[in-house]
This record gives structure tokens, C-alpha cells and sequence, in this order.
């Protein structure tokens, strides 16, 4: 693969609460859960922290609070290699996702705290670090004008700019229309796509279908990339990695379908240990998993 893509994340930072339990419990129902963690986490941040695994150089834009979740989680992501210069902190909470693990699966509440002060102005007086960036990553838990500004710059620049659309939320035409890709799974696609403009989105998006891996679309044409088989143990920030993975290699120069075909294999590495950044994999990693496969 080739040289190191610059690429600047815009979003979350959150820390994730995380409960492993064998059963969900009803409402009003107290349970005995096995296991609980506190482990770094966000959509944006997990993605800082992917993409600065496999050797991109990453720069993190986006708020904390200040509080012990907010000095942890710099400190974190400065370890993790991703540039915090353009990590702030406000007087507010950090971020925070409680997450409950159950049959290797998970569901997710998210108080975003700091990462609504990441507002278009916040996002304006960081556009020289868009501006000189390779690619934008953008995410849905910070506020929609933040990233709609993020888009503006980066447009006005060509910087290519992936949307990953999760959250799912009602999205502006215009947006949509000026993000080069859209990363959607299953449940976000049909939130986006309507008789109208379903023939000028559809080229745009990169479908993630979790164990039956990845779709993107040529001349209206849907084409499918498989999974990777692999041992699961907890798939919280697989999306996070398949995008990572699929800006780096994009930022490296491959095509559409070996960008899907490496963040497939980012993504299914990363099911592999408990967390969403700790199971993240290094290049070298990559490569030595892609090589066993062919």
C-alpha cells in the first residue's frame, strides 16, 4: 500500500460504559451482569483511533469535557498517535455510551455532553486542518451544522469526504449530495433513499450488512463484497474500523471494491477482543490476516 493518507476526523469522543451480560433485562427488571468496563470510545474517536493504527496520519477535531473522562481521553488518543491539537475542552460533561453486551451483540445509549459544542463555528476556525487533509470523516453525533460546515470546507477544497450516517437522522439534501461516500448499514440506507433521490445517492454509498459484509454500487449495478469469517466476541466499533479502513486504503490510492475488501478485513479483526478501539488492528496486522485468507 502506499503512503500514509492525511486524514482529519471530525466528531465524537465519548467515554463507553460498558455491561456484558447473558440476557438483556425487561423494563423495570434487575439482572446480575458478568462484566463491566470503562473503555474510550465515540464514533469519531474510534475512528481517529483505527485509521491511526493502520499508519494514516490522523488528526482528531472535536470537544471534551473538563473532567476526568476528558483528560483521559486525550491523554488516549494522543498514545494512540492521532493529533489532539484540535481536541478542546469545555465546561460541560464528556461524552458517554452505555453499552450492554449480550450473545455477542450490543445496543447503545449515547449522551453526547462536550460533542455538542462542536458547532459550525468550532468547525470554521479549523479549516486550514480540513482544508490540507487528504480525506474528511465525518460522523452523526455531534451537531448536523457542525458537520454540514466540515463538508463545506472540505468541498471547497477537494477533500474527499466520507459521511458515515449513524446516528441516522433526517439529512439535508445538499449534504448528501456533496459527500463523495456514504457509509450506511441496513437500518441507516433506508433512511436515505427515496424514489427521489435514490438513482444520485445510490452511487455514492458503501453498504455495510455486517456478516454478509459489504455492497457498493457501479452503473447502478450492486455489487458485493463477503465477509470475512472469523471468531466473534463483541462487534461494538466494527462499523468504526470498516470505515477506517476503507479511507485509508482509498487515501492510498486503491479502488472502490479493494477499499471495501480491506476495511472488511479491519472490521472483522476488530470483533475479535472485547471493546471498540481495543480490537482495532495495525497494518502489519491487515496484511498478515489478507495474506492467510488468499
Amino acid at each position: 500500500m502506499g503512503q500514509a493518507p492525511k486524514i482529519t476526523i471530525v466528531g465524537s469522543i465519548n467515554m463507553d460504559i460498558v455491561t456484558i451480560t447473558d440476557q438483556l433485562p425487561k423494563m423495570g427488571e434487575t439482572i446480575l451482569g458478568q462484566q463491566f468496563q470503562m473503555n474510550p470510545g465515540g464514533k469519531g474517536a474510534n475512528q481517529a483511533v483505527a485509521s491511526a493504527r493502520l499508519g494514516a496520519a490522523v488528526q482528531m477535531i472535536g470537544c471534551v469535557g473538563e473532567d476526568l473522562f476528558g483528560n483521559e481521553l486525550i491523554a488516549h488518543l494522543n498514545s494512540e498517535g492521532v493529533d489532539v491539537s484540535n481536541v478542546e475542552q469545555v465546561a460541560t460533561q464528556t461524552g458517554t455510551a452505555s453499552i450492554t453486551v449480550s450473545n455477542k451483540d450490543n445496543n447503545i445509549i449515547v449522551v453526547p455532553g462536550a460533542n455538542n459544542y462542536v458547532t459550525a463555528s468550532f468547525v470554521e476556525a479549523k479549516r486550514d486542518v480540513i482544508a490540507t487533509s487528504d480525506i474528511l470523516i465525518l460522523q452523526l453525533e455531534i451537531p448536523l451544522e457542525g458537520v454540514q460546515k466540515a463538508v463545506e470546507i472540505a468541498k471547497d477544497n477537494g477533500v474527499i469526504v466520507i459521511l458515515n450516517p449513524a446516528p441516522i437522522r433526517e439529512l439535508p439534501a445538499d449534504l448528501l449530495n456533496s459527500v463523495d461516500y456514504l457509509t450506511p448499514n441496513e437500518h441507516e440506507i433506508k433512511h436515505l433513499t427515496n424514489e427521489e433521490n435514490h438513482a444520485e445517492l445510490i452511487e455514492k454509498v458503501i453498504l455495510t450488512k455486517g456478516s454478509e459484509g459489504v455492497s457498493y454500487f457501479q452503473d447502478g449495478k450492486e455489487m458485493n463484497i463477503p465477509a470475512y469469517t472469523i471468531g466473534v466476541v463483541d462487534t461494538t466499533g466494527a462499523g468504526d474500523s470498516f470505515n477506517a479502513g476503507f479511507a485509508v486504503a482509498l487515501g492510498q490510492g486503491l479502488s472502490v471494491e479493494a477499499a471495501c475488501q480491506y476495511g472488511n478485513a479491519v472490521a472483522a479483526l476488530s470483533t475479535t477482543k472485547l471493546g471498540a478501539q481495543t480490537g482495532m488492528p495495525t497494518a502489519p496486522e491487515v496484511q498478515e490476516f489478507l495474506i492467510s485468507k488468499n
